[in-house]
């Protein structure tokens, strides 16, 4: 966040930099799709699968370039997210429970209805079982880029609802990494990484200013953490948990961190993310393909159980009376944010390389998760450009008389 500060003007800025951060994904997929279509695929395909080693007196890692960008680059953008949740919980706009409400009913909306749609059109195929977490998750750079694209006719109570509900969709995404995605618990790996969890905590309670420790011994725990078979994106979310947000001099090492290290994941570690696994080759993909069961399930949960499950949640909220719509939001603009909240992009692909292998199968996920993203983009961006016409004329009249 580049706002130290907390509450709406951080959430503000956050809208600014993740639209921009979109467009960037945007175009950085827009390549992945050239590079994987055109002659330059073998290249494309070969770099990516290319050996990389990180050993210590023969100790480390050997993977291809996607497993460190999808094990490594992404779990410093878990961090980043970890400590935006960490500040707004502390400080922000999760801190009040009833500003919570709403968005967080949405989101847990926004996350089960996908699934059962996706299982819905699987009918509980157990070789696609496990992808029923992909259109679950929101990517917030895609959601707020579409929604910045409508500017100032857009309220600003409806940016911060889509920014708390993602918010809150994200911390629903590192739970169910952590507690479905894993390839075995080697509980021997685990015990160690509670070693530097602990060093972790210590420098907490301490009020440690310096970053370098915390960081260090958050790698430790990262690759303690992959080698105990759990996805190793949760050791970056716990350690931002650890960061102080006021050390012993009362400055704030989360807000510096969290100022200085979100360029870099928005606007190189997304994108990079984006590049690697949205190159789809769409040679011999026909109608057939699109409506086969896992791209079929996969952008329907996005598109439509996004849709039931937003829209639904928010609507049984308000008529409850358990809460209010944001000022100035009406139900064409809810009914908008819903869609939005279906494109699922960076989450859900990164969800999609956790449930499936080959490059099949990985084929069928992009073709769903790109077809869904779209989709929800395109008409989410159309009801909402239409709902704030309508409002803006419905004003007009009044201000008139």
């Amino acid at each position: 966040m580049a706002n130290p500060q907390p509450g709406g003007n951080a959430l503000t800025r956050l809208f600014k930099h993740e639209a921009f951060a979109g467009v960037l994904m945007i175009l950085a997929a827009v390549l992945a799709l050239i590079f994987a279509n055109s002659g330059l695929s073998g290249a494309y395909y070969g770099f990516l699968n290319t050996k990389i080693s990180l050993l210590i007196s023969g100790v480390g890692l050997e993977k291809p370039l996607l497993l460190w960008i999808n094990d490594g680059l992404m779990a410093m953008f878990f961090f980043l997210i970890g400590l935006e949740l960490k500040r707004e919980m502390v400080e922000g706009r999760l801190k009040n429970p009833r500003d919570v409400l709403l968005p967080g009913l949405a989101a847990v909306g926004g996350m089960v209805a996908p699934m059962l749609v996706f299982l819905a059109i699987t009918r509980g195929n157990p070789e696609l079982a496990s992808g029923w977490a992909i259109p679950a998750a929101t990517d917030i750079a895609f959601a707020v880029g579409v929604l910045a694209l409508l500017g100032k006719r857009i309220p600003s109570a409806l940016k911060i609802f889509l920014l708390t509900l993602a918010i809150l969709d994200d911390m629903g995404a590192i739970l169910i990494i952590a507690l479905f995605y894993g390839s075995g618990v080697d509980t021997g790996y685990l015990s160690m990484a509670l070693v530097p969890l602990a060093g972790l905590i210590l420098l907490n309670l301490r009020g440690t200013h310096r970053i370098a420790p915390f960081m260090l011994l958050g790698a430790v725990m990262w690759f303690l953490v992959l080698q105990s078979g759990i996805h190793p994106t949760v050791a970056g979310v716990i350690t931002a948990f650890t960061i102080p947000l006021k050390d012993r001099f009362g400055r704030s090492p989360l807000h510096s961190l969290e100022h200085n290290l979100h360029p870099y994941v928005i606007y190189f570690i997304a994108p990079v993310f984006a590049l690697a696994n949205a190159g789809i080759d769409l040679s011999g993909i026909s109608l057939a393909d699109f409506l086969s069961p896992l791209p079929l399930g996969i952008a329907a949960g996005l598109f439509i159980g996004k849709q039931i499950g937003v829209f639904g949640a928010t609507w049984l909220v308000v008529k409850s009376g358990l809460a209010k719509l944001p000022h100035g939001v009406n139900w064409m603009m809810v009914w908008g944010l819903s869609m939005l909240a279906g494109i699922g992009f960076t989450m859900s692909l990164f969800i999609g390389s956790l449930s499936f292998e080959g490059d099949q199968m990985m084929n069928m996920v992009r073709l769903g998760v790109m077809s869904g993203s779209v989709l929800s983009a395109v008409v989410g961006y159309l009801v909402l450009k239409y709902a704030t016409q309508t409002s803006a004329a419905e004003v007009s009249p009044a201000k008139a008389a």
